[in-house]
């Protein structure tokens, strides 16, 4: 009933040393270690993008293969099951991943595609992402109706207004394979949507727009680009709430540890005062990066710096909404009807054992039972990183060193990703990813 993290320390240390591959060799030899039955999306996603830093291309389209199955399977039986689910903790339920995983598994297999020059089907888990992303409203919407239909809801349930329909760094991915196969007409939609995210979704594209100038003009240069991600997954936390009840109403209340601050009062018809209930709900916090810079060195000379196109970081944050208001109503609905069936169970011993310490020492025990029922659900994919960042160079075509450089945001130099030698031909895609993330 309780997410637990400490598990990882050892495959963490293999992530910040860069050792990718021993990592993902580590997750999937100790599968059952570090993950429950009800967890495998969450051991195919973390398996997945361990696999696609290690450029185990193969691998990794297999494992985030399956986490897509399973997410798309307990999404359907979630649906089907509707107001039942209302009474499951969802500590105790199977993980069906975050929108934004599910969103992003698809572009890092475009990207796997893409590192085996298979274009085609690139091209196909672009379109996955966006067909995704255009279908949150609706997939939220239909959740709403369902609750909204059942008895057991005390309080009418509405779908938060989410700014994010269309992933920059999608549309960047395809315009690069668009131009690539010369269909610039098709690339230039991309280069439209990516200047419209800027405009339309505000709350995620917070930071400044990255330059393309040049990126759709005829030339008879090689054009290499790299893109690179740095910085580490958001993680989820908890926040503790009280209850309080009243006659024909429950009062909900924040507590930091030392003091209470209430949020809001919930009609609750037939409702008795006196009752006192404790449950955790989670929230999302983001870790960011420590890395202010990324250059792109050729023989031994910095020739451009990486732009940021989007911060996953902002979209996991911002998808997180859509379901954050059913898991506050939920849990409050799950916490009463719990702690009353327990002090009904309760009243009923003390009416056979004349209560006293005994009666005391139970109630104490039960209740607390109850409480650690109600953990927070803080399970979360680990290795998707904070952001990515683009950059393209105009070369003579030919073999050149490349090195890819990481800045503090103090301006040392923390970390070469040194690529060795890469021919970069006018008339293929030139692309390289980097990781860091730190």
């Amino acid at each position: 009933m309780q997410t637990q993290k400490k598990q990882f320390a050892e495959v963490d240390k293999d992530v910040a040393a860069q050792n990718f591959g021993a990592a993902a060799n580590s997750l999937e030899k100790s599968k059952d270690k570090y993950y429950a039955k009800k967890d495998r999306v969450l051991y195919y996603l973390d398996l997945g993008m361990l696999y696609h830093y290690a450029y185990a291309c193969p691998s990794s389209n297999e494992a985030l293969s399956s986490a897509e199955e399973g997410i798309d399977e307990l999404f359907t039986k979630s649906i089907s099951k509707g107001a039942e689910s209302l009474l499951l903790n969802d500590n105790a339920l199977d993980y069906s991943g975050e929108d934004y995983e599910n969103v992003y598994l698809n572009i890092f297999k475009a990207l796997n595609y893409l590192n085996q020059k298979h274009f085609d089907d690139g091209f196909v888990e672009v379109r996955r992402a966006d067909n995704k992303l255009s279908q949150l409203e609706d997939k939220y919407q239909k959740i709403a109706d369902d609750f909204n239909k059942s008895s057991d809801a005390k309080k009418k349930f509405k779908v938060a207004d989410v700014h994010f329909s269309s992933s920059a760094l999608a549309s960047y991915v395809s315009l690069l394979m668009y131009r690539a196969e010369g269909k610039f007409d098709d690339a230039r939609i991309d280069a439209q949507k990516i200047g419209d995210a800027w405009s339309t979704e505000g709350s995620v594209y917070d930071f400044p727009q990255p330059n393309l100038d040049g990126y759709l003009d005829e030339t008879s240069k090689a054009r290499m680009n790299v893109i690179g991600f740095v910085g580490k997954s958001p993680e989820l936390f908890a926040h503790v709430f009280t209850i309080h009840t009243i006659k024909d109403a429950v009062i909900i209340y924040q507590s930091d540890g030392k003091k209470e601050e209430k949020l809001e009062v919930i009609p609750w018809q037939d409702m008795k005062s006196g009752y006192h209930f404790k449950f955790s709900l989670p929230y999302m916090e983001k870790k960011g990066t420590t890395i202010g810079k990324i250059a792109i060195e050729m023989n031994g000379g910095e020739v451009a710096s990486l732009q940021a196109i989007e911060s996953i970081e902002n979209v996991a944050q911002e998808t997180y909404k859509l379901h954050e208001g059913i898991t506050y109503l939920k849990t409050i609905i799950r916490t009463v009807v719990k702690g009353l069936l327990n002090e009904k169970a309760n009243e009923e011993l003390d009416k056979k054992t004349g209560g006293g310490g005994w009666g005391e020492l139970t109630r104490a025990v039960t209740s607390t039972a109850v409480d650690i029922s109600e953990n927070a659900d803080l399970r979360l994919s680990r290795y998707f990183p904070a952001k990515a960042l683009v950059g393209e160079c105009l070369v003579d075509p030919g073999t050149y060193h490349l090195v890819v450089k990481y800045y503090s945001l103090d301006g040392r130099l923390v970390h070469s990703d040194d690529k060795g030698a890469v021919n970069v031909s006018a008339d293929s895609l030139n692309l390289y990813e980097s990781f860091f993330l730190n």
